[in-house]
């Protein structure tokens, strides 16, 4: 790409593999270049070149000779949670109205599995997380010893979620359960790898003995609860794995629940004492933050901020 090529906020936040929100927030810190196309914010390749290698250099001599930089590394001082879930963005909105904040709350949109490996990478400060291993039945739990071997951690509930199917209006094709998954005549569309419905779609699977290339349309893969749901409403793929909140926003799209879920956030043990950790928490279990939620469909805020499990 030529260095002389107009990028958005959404084009930069693509690069950095961070949030658009993060994007607003490094230019207000002064700590990425801009410039403005009437009342548009614009930025050039050069400038997002620039900050990328700044922020290598603020790493020791000693880290780089131990991995690569990130463009997650990016943040200078922010605390970033990895998620996609609206919830982390009223959270986030929370931390920034602190007085005197330490440290500013930021967002990455990756899903689960990525997310768990960034904060294994010391890339992210937080990862959210809803993975079901299909062996032990548990959620998160199993993941997060895998993902983070020799890395302590504590895992926090965020809420509980319903997992199901999107299918067209009036479930024309009479989808029950998972062993649809087993027919011939469906075609499903299917999330990005690492994803939580990707995941429990393909433990679903492989408890079933289902190769996952025999399914029509599992190579379609999209990025959101939203575009797979979007597919189905437009007819392009009889159904799709995703959460309840999405189903409610797309015409056309009907809901078969079938699995309650844990929606969970993953912190290195050694930040838990952070002041900005111990707001997160203070947040979570105010009755101010989760009355956010009380009245929206496909939340369970029993447990919020509790502790659940430290590794």
């Amino acid at each position: 790409m030529s260095e002389h090529v107009s990028l958005t906020a959404k084009d930069v936040a693509e690069i950095l593999r961070i949030a658009k929100n993060t994007v607003y927030e490094l230019v207000k810190r002064g700590e990425l270049n801009h410039y403005k196309v009437g009342r548009k914010m614009r930025f050039s390749r050069t400038d997002v070149e620039r900050y990328i290698n700044d922020s290598r250099k603020g790493h020791s001599s000693e880290q780089s000779k131990d991995k690569p930089s990130s463009p997650l590394h990016s943040v200078g001082s922010g605390f970033v949670i990895c998620g996609q879930d609206p919830l982390l963005d009223v959270l986030t909105g929370f931390m920034s109205r602190r007085p005197n904040p330490d440290r500013p709350a930021l967002r990455s949109y990756v899903g689960s599995y990525k997310g768990l490996v960034a904060l294994y990478n010391e890339e992210v400060q937080a990862a959210t997380a809803h993975l079901w291993d299909g062996d032990s039945g548990q959620y998160n739990i199993p993941f997060v010893r895998r993902l983070l071997p020799g890395v302590p951690a504590v895992v926090i509930h965020l809420c509980g979620r319903v997992q199901g199917y999107y299918v067209a209006s009036g479930n024309p094709k009479g989808l029950t359960g998972w062993n649809d998954l087993k027919r011939s005549d469906l075609t499903i569309v299917n999330r990005e790898k690492g994803a939580g419905s990707r995941v429990l779609l393909d433990e679903h699977l492989r408890l079933m003995g289902v190769n996952g290339q025999d399914v029509v349309g599992y190579q379609r893969e999209e990025l959101s609860h939203l575009s797979v749901a979007g597919a189905v409403g437009r007819g392009e793929a009889d159904f799709g794995v995703g959460d309840l909140k999405a189903a409610s926003q797309v015409d056309g799209v009907d809901f078969l629940a079938l699995q309650n879920e844990q929606y969970d956030l993953v912190i290195r043990r050694s930040e838990l004492d952070q002041p900005i950790v111990q707001a997160i928490l203070d947040i979570l279990r105010s009755k101010e933050f989760q009355s956010q939620f009380q009245y929206m469909r496909g939340y369970d805020l029993k447990g919020m901020g509790g502790i659940i499990a430290e590794t």
